[in-house]
């Protein structure tokens, strides 16, 4: 569902998913706050990892639980995906460029990418249900 000229179909629930083992990692919820769209981790799947906080975090964010953390920020929508924002990967401390759309093929599944000048990587995000 298309809205504004925005693509609504990335807000809701996204299970991340490990690079290296291919697991669910965490859940992810994207929504709207000031005609931007965001991400905020609401879950973590491994009980070993639940109480961790953010220890590269900086500013307010430092030492906060990664639980509630917004990971992805001001992302704005341009012609058929969002972008212009940033998204954080608390566990290598690394912020990058980021860019969201839903798959075209499969609207459970959201391509995030993170890149730093040329170098970017894909994920596929899973629609939790």
């Amino acid at each position: 569902m298309q809205g504004y000229g925005q693509d609504d179909r990335v807000l809701g629930l996204w299970k991340t998913i490990d690079d290296n083992t291919g697991e669910a990692k965490s859940i992810v919820e994207i929504y709207t706050q000031n005609d931007k769209v965001y991400g905020k981790i609401v879950a973590i799947l491994n009980p070993d990892d639940r109480d961790k906080t953010c220890i590269y975090c900086e500013g307010d964010e430092k030492g906060q639980p990664l639980i509630g953390l917004d990971i992805i920020k001001n992302m704005q929508w341009d012609d058929d995906r969002y972008e212009d924002g940033t998204i954080f990967d608390p566990e290598k401390g690394k912020t990058y460029n980021a860019k969201l759309w839903v798959d075209e093929q499969d609207a459970d599944v959201l391509k995030v990418r993170g890149y730093i000048a040329f170098l970017f990587r894909t994920q596929e995000w899973q629609r939790h249900k």
